[in-house]
């Protein structure tokens, strides 16, 4: 009956107490911890009992409790994020902790705060700083980017290349969007170099159709048909080495780099596409109008008068330059011309020379050096390490059939004392200057080694402890323990030694395995991968043998295929030698973008190693064939390149140090590879006259006049 069911409920419930008061009565006198009454979270006589040393006085807490209770006046909540969260649901998780600490149920007293931070905080927030940071210099990039295209790209329509490389941009973005791709700091870094990218397919493409048309005196919808046969398969050459570059970075071990490489060779596809298709209705609908203006190519006009009235004073400061510009290049065209051997030979010294220093480089991996001062995560990151001694974790995964064998448990816990020991740990101290500091850990549960004696101890404590505070060490098949560690917020490179250090103590017993995990791991050891002069050396040559092959498997001739490649080779060591003078740091947006020397590179060498193998076609010797393609095509590569120059070089300006250097670095990449093309080409090409006639080309363009250089 229901009275019977609530009298036998009563007795059950009298009993479960009755056992617990006993059980609290054997560990007060056990442990003395002078309990009064049972114990409450907010009986201050308990907490105090529990919590703190009444042999180092009434407010220091037990050594045992550190990692719990660092100090008198700081305690920790801890929270650890499931590993396989995805950036989204990380994100939320955050927002949840931050909202619940703001509620007013769990609101503080007597002047005390919550501050919500650690690794996964940080690299949230600072992902939302540069994503609005990037934001906004890119409007200021796209602006000087239309200022500097409408001084140097003579066309009716000047700014239609910044409009295709902004909507390739626009595209590869959505299509990120609805396939359910997050906002990384990769992608962030992706969509300045796409917008470069895109700028130069969309300018040589609309080069040679208005090229075609000046020269065949043909409407533009047939001047683009022509384009399209001949001219384009030359593009579409250069678009797929560059992309073969960058998917070398495929082989990077670290995920965010690898999603670089995919996202800019879909972006690369996206830009060709668009360069072809929405650049020809452009054109096509210009030429149409052009005796009576519709709205589209009235405001064309206008906002190339607009860049025009800024642009011009540009042009007036920038006037002795070109001059001094010009005069270098003819002195650089004419040793390529005469002394081809010479010049080639320099430039490898030098390239040489960059390679030998590249590992001279500095890589910068302190977080406090590469995120903005007034971060709220690294601000509370930074107040978490004055409190606790510490900013991080790295874990121990120990993996075995049974853990509660006494011997697993004592190689952990003298695995813990002896790296403790090593790095300056002491109770006495706490954490100091030591490197390492104790978290909670599965040795933490056994105070006393009676305890660990035997596995039937071991299995009865475990046994004793809630499981949710077990779980945080052990999991319930009691296959799986962590060993924590706290650690300082030191550069990534300083961790990583520090790591290493504990991999190399890792002993366990037979049938027992141990590795290091967390997201310190994974950042020092990223940091190691993109930091390292071998794995850098071994990337740059491993995208200059995909481009070689790309090549090579487009012209199906070896001796086509080596031609473009030497000045591609030769930039990447003068890019290495520059930014070691410089002293630019690299950091992990801007270590990987060795890859962008070389895609840069093959789309200027190709393009003009194309062009110029259809002026001699077309019968000019040599000299003659050089001036009209630097007159032609390379007047296209220089315009994209100093517009792709001038917009990276807003992102120098950037207050976050980690992308004002991403700028620095990129802008220095550029130049070099413009430049270092530009200089070394001629010299190439004479070399390789000298090996043999070049075998006729496709029928060429019809010929053209040749067009003034412009500023």
């Amino acid at each position: 009956s229901k009275a019977q069911q609530d009298k036998a409920a009563s007795a059950a419930e009298q009993l479960v107490y009755a056992q617990f008061t006993r059980d609290l009565l054997q560990l007060n006198l056990r442990y003395g911890l002078g309990l009064k009454g049972l114990p409450r979270l907010d009986d201050p006589d308990f907490v105090s009992a529990l919590v703190f040393d009444p042999a180092r006085g009434a407010t220091t807490p037990k050594a045992r409790f550190a990692y719990l209770f660092p100090n008198a006046r700081s305690a920790v909540i801890q929270v650890r994020l499931k590993p396989d969260l995805t950036e989204v649901q990380r994100r939320r998780a955050i927002e949840l902790v931050r909202s619940a600490v703001a509620m007013k149920e769990w609101q503080l007293k007597n002047g005390a705060s919550y501050r919500v931070t650690g690794a996964p905080v940080v690299v949230e927030d600072l992902a939302v700083a540069l994503t609005d940071s990037l934001l906004r210099l890119l409007v200021v990039a796209i602006l000087v980017m239309a200022v500097v295209l409408a001084r140097v790209f003579r066309s009716r329509l000047r700014l239609l290349p910044l409009a295709v490389a902004l909507a390739a941009v626009a595209v590869t973005f959505g299509l990120m969007s609805l396939l359910g791709a997050s906002l990384t700091m990769a992608s962030i870094a992706v969509l300045p170099v796409l917008l470069g990218l895109g700028v130069d397919y969309a300018i040589q493409y609309q080069a040679r159709v208005e090229e075609a048309e000046r020269g065949g005196g043909t409407a533009t919808a047939a001047a683009a048909a022509d384009t399209a046969r001949v001219s384009v398969p030359t593009i579409a050459t250069a678009g797929l080495a560059t992309g073969v570059g960058f998917l070398v970075l495929l082989l990077s071990p670290v995920p965010m780099v690898r999603g670089f490489g995919v996202l800019l060779v879909a972006g690369i596809a996206i830009a060709f596409f668009l360069a072809l298709s929405a650049g020809t209705a452009a054109l096509v609908a210009a030429s149409r109008r052009r005796g009576s203006p519709g709205a589209l190519v009235r405001s064309a006009r206008g906002a190339a008068e607009l860049v025009d009235v800024f642009g011009s004073r540009v042009g007036r400061v920038a006037g002795p330059l070109r001059r001094l510009g010009g005069r270098v290049w003819e002195a650089v065209l004419r040793g390529g011309l005469e002394r081809p051997r010479r010049v080639l030979l320099i430039g490898l010294v030098i390239a040489l020379g960059g390679l030998a220093v590249d590992s001279q480089t500095r890589v910068s991996s302190d977080l406090r050096e590469l995120v903005p001062q007034d971060l709220r995560g690294a601000r509370d990151l930074d107040a978490l390490q004055r409190a606790t001694g510490v900013a991080g974790e790295i874990d121990v995964v120990v993996q075995g059939r049974d853990l509660t064998d006494p011997t697993v448990v004592r190689w952990m816990r003298d695995y813990q004392a002896g790296l403790l020991k090593h790095y300056g740990y002491s109770t006495k101290n706490g954490c100091g200057r030591a490197a390492l500091c104790p978290a909670l850990s599965l040795p933490d549960l056994f105070r006393s080694t009676a305890s660990t004696q035997t596995q039937a101890g071991v299995r009865a404590l475990l046994d004793a402890v809630p499981a949710y505070f077990s779980q945080a060490v052990i999991t319930k098949d009691r296959t799986t323990a962590t060993l924590a560690f706290g650690v300082k917020l030191i550069p990534l490179d300083a961790q990583k030694r520090v790591m290493d250090e504990m991999a190399r103590r890792l002993d366990p017993p037979k049938g027992v395995t141990a590795r290091l995990a967390g997201l310190q791991v994974l950042g020092a050891e990223a940091n190691a991968a993109l930091s390292s002069p071998l794995r850098r050396l071994g990337t740059l040559l491993a995208g200059l043998l995909a481009v070689g092959l790309a090549l090579l498997a487009v012209y199906r001739r070896w001796e086509r295929a080596w031609v473009p490649l030497v000045p591609i080779a030769l930039a990447t060591g003068w890019s290495a030698l520059v930014l070691f003078a410089v002293r630019v740091p690299l950091n992990p947006m801007s270590a990987t973008l060795g890859a962008l020397v070389i895609a840069i590179s093959t789309e200027f060498s190709v393009l003009l190693t194309a062009r110029y193998r259809e002026e001699r076609a077309a019968g000019h010797e040599p000299p003659q064939a050089l001036r009209r393609t630097y007159r032609s095509t390379g007047t296209a590569v220089i315009a994209s390149g100093i517009t792709a120059i001038a917009g990276f070089a807003v992102l120098a300006l950037s207050d976050i140090q980690m992308l004002s250097d991403f700028g620095r670095v990129t802008v220095v990449d550029l130049s070099v590879s413009l430049l270092g093309v530009l200089a070394v080409l001629p010299a190439v090409l004479m070399l390789a006259e000298r090996r043999g006639p070049p075998r006729p080309a496709p029928p060429p363009a019809p010929a053209l006049p040749e067009p003034a250089i412009p500023a």
